[in-house]
């Protein structure tokens, strides 16, 4: 058993795992190391916000943070609301609530079990794994550990490389919409704003600042100028459990038969298209485990987009509130793949190309809302980048965080580090379905009892 870990983040996936670990009883006790980073502990970026337009887009009754208690989350909500309904999409602010109350609860539940936590309000700038532990050096200090868990989330967004140095040194290309949220008080306010992304990013940026600025019109840009689809009001049911799809999808690892076989289970009379993309996402790592790596990259070109809206779809009342937006004509769509972002006097110059059309756009301000990032190539986080320098990790080829195993050991050269772990969404390149709270609970769980078996 390792008796001294080190949880190495402040969000969802740092704070789910922490209480996994608290709530187990151990002997000797444990004494964990949990460096949040500053910021808000447990609730990171995705559930900080305070807007009652952030809306969760997953019902209720699946947000459970544990495993094993998969009405925790609606529990919680129904003993102030006993009117909430487990189908409900609620804001993404309870759910921070909910994620704090369940660590305070888990900190009291440790303490009793003689487990002792450090709640570090620091970043960690440097870890050494070696074969029997791994020292943690923060500022002018540095411990040992015998294990440490990277449970960073996503890595801080990076500005796309299109972007030309004096747009991004005007102040109006914001790379980090969550800052821009945090504050946006812009003056005077933009009238024309561009939102660069269509995921749903973009949809919690335009529905916030569509309410902070009034005057201000919008343009989204994509690629394919579409946002993702829309959640049913009533959760479809699956007709079966989706086998018979994943089996000949097993079969056949390779991306244009997965798109034909998807296209012929969806156009079966009767079927509802969610239902056959849920039952997929119980096996989606191991799916993603099938493909070769040029089947991956194929995917990433070609197909991500599509999937990616199909699978992380809006709540029914954000989708009301962003079609009110466009008939409105606040908002509009645009597609076209960007080339380059320019400063053109007192306004922002994008130029963008759509079938072999090449057009230029004008704003005050433009937003960068493509999601969260991943790729550790590009990072200039610290402990990243000094992990990537000295080789004691690897980066996705693909851009889809770091290379372990499916039980989140760290690689480096041709082995994986017994001591040091990742959890969330720098294992999307080992999982792909890595970055939703049903996923994190169970690696959450997963990884506890490795931890405390190890």
């Amino acid at each position: 058993m390792f008796r001294r870990l080190a949880i190495i983040g402040g969000g969802a996936a740092a704070a789910s795992l922490l209480s996994e670990l608290l709530e187990r009883d151990a002997t000797p006790p444990l004494q964990l190391d949990w460096f949040t980073g500053g910021g808000h502990p447990a609730r990171g970026v995705a559930y900080a916000t305070t807007s009652e337009q952030h809306l969760l887009n997953v019902r209720a009754a699946s947000m459970s943070m544990f495993a094993g208690k998969p009405r925790g989350f609606l529990d919680f909500v129904q003993r102030s609301d006993p009117a909430v309904n487990g189908t409900d999409f609620l804001p993404r602010r309870l759910y921070g609530d909910y994620l704090e109350a369940e660590v305070a609860r888990a900190l009291k539940q440790g303490q009793a079990r003689g487990h002792h936590v450090n709640l570090i309000p620091f970043a960690v700038d440097a870890l050494v794994p070696e074969t029997d532990g791994v020292t943690v050096i923060h500022g002018e200090e540095s411990h040992r550990v015998d294990a440490a868990v990277l449970a960073l989330g996503a890595l801080p967004p990076q500005p796309l490389g299109v972007v030309g140095e004096a747009a991004l040194a005007s102040g109006r290309y914001i790379v980090d919409p969550w800052r821009l949220l945090a504050g946006a008080h812009q003056t005077p306010p933009p009238r024309k704003v561009v939102l660069v992304g269509l995921g749903l990013t973009a949809v919690d940026v335009v529905l916030e600042l569509s309410t902070r600025w009034p005057q201000a019109g919008f343009v989204g840009l994509s690629r394919h100028g579409r946002f993702p689809e829309v959640h049913l009001h009533n959760a479809a049911l699956p007709v079966d459990d989706g086998a018979g799809l994943v089996e000949a999808m097993r079969d056949a690892p390779e991306i244009r038969q997965w798109t034909r076989l998807l296209r012929e289970a969806i156009g079966q009379p009767g079927i509802e298209w969610r239902a056959v993309v849920d039952s997929l996402r119980p096996h989606l790592s191991g799916l993603w485990a099938e493909l070769p790596l040029e089947q991956r990259s194929r995917f990433m070109r070609h197909a991500r987009w599509a999937w990616e809206r199909t699978r992380h779809r809006m709540a029914p009342a954000v989708h009301d509130a962003v079609d009110a937006l466009e008939r409105s004509g606040r908002l509009q769509r645009r597609c076209g793949r960007l080339h380059a972002v320019e400063v053109d006097g007192a306004s922002l110059r994008l130029t963008m190309a759509h079938a072999g059309v090449v057009e230029t756009l004008d704003a005050d301000l433009v937003i960068q809302t493509v999601g969260l990032d991943t790729d550790l190539r590009r990072s200039n986080h610290r402990l990243i980048s000094q992990l990537l320098t000295n080789a004691h990790i690897q980066a996705d080829p693909l851009g889809l965080g770091v290379i372990a195993d499916r039980n989140g050991r760290l690689q480096h050269g041709d082995r994986h580090w017994p001591h040091l772990f990742a959890i969330g969404s720098l294992l999307r390149g080992t999982l792909w379905e890595s970055t939703a709270m049903p996923e994190i609970r169970q690696q959450a769980r997963h990884l506890a009892d490795q931890l405390l078996d190890g």
